[in-house]
């Protein structure tokens, strides 16, 4: 090594170690250091508990209301969840004032096909399971509730991009006992 090869190494290895130096621990520590058991512990007994508050709520929910009230408090859900989720508005945004450029926006994430004035929507021809948090730990039912939840999502996801309202059916969903999701917009 020449002697301006080893002036250059030592000043990277200098300026490598100084940067070190000044970093504090905390921050080091915070990037290395894997979770610790009760770190898991204490997030597992949560996510424990939230799911059981869930399914309380939902047990609850079919219990004491109504069918049209059940529905209607899960719709809610449903349109807050295209309000939370930007891909979902993506979609809606990317079709807006065209059916065709929704279905086109909608097949990056699901399967989709029109026939006529129908389109389905469909997560492929079987599925794996819920894809949905609030509902992948809850046992599913004949008449599963939460399927009203994506049901009314891709019903916003139509109503934003082509500014009117749509019939959307639940046609199978996996919490249903179906092998998968498949919903029918009606365009007409």
């Amino acid at each position: 090594m020449n002697r301006k090869e080893y002036i250059k190494k030592s000043l990277q290895f200098g300026l490598c170690a100084g940067a070190l130096i000044t970093l504090d621990r905390s921050s080091l520590a915070g990037i290395a250091a894997p979770p610790d058991a009760e770190d898991c512990t204490s997030v597992k007994n949560e996510r424990d508990f939230v799911q059981n508050w869930l399914s309380d709520l939902m047990e609850s929910i079919d219990r004491e209301l109504d069918e049209d009230t059940r529905i209607k408090l899960i719709e809610g859900c449903g349109r807050a969840c295209f309000n939370r989720y930007q891909f979902k508005k993506d979609i809606a945004i990317k079709g807006k004032g065209d059916v065709d450029k929704l279905i086109e926006a909608y097949k990056q994430n699901f399967e989709v096909w029109r026939e006529g004035d129908l389109v389905h929507i469909r997560y492929g021809e079987v599925s794996q399971g819920c894809y949905c948090p609030a509902a992948k730990y809850r046992p599913a039912r004949p008449n599963d509730l939460h399927c009203e939840c994506t049901r009314t999502t891709h019903q916003t996801i139509f109503e934003t991009a082509l500014e009117r309202p749509f019939k959307v059916d639940v046609l199978e969903t996996v919490r249903r006992g179906g092998k998968t999701c498949h919903f029918l917009v009606h365009l007409s």
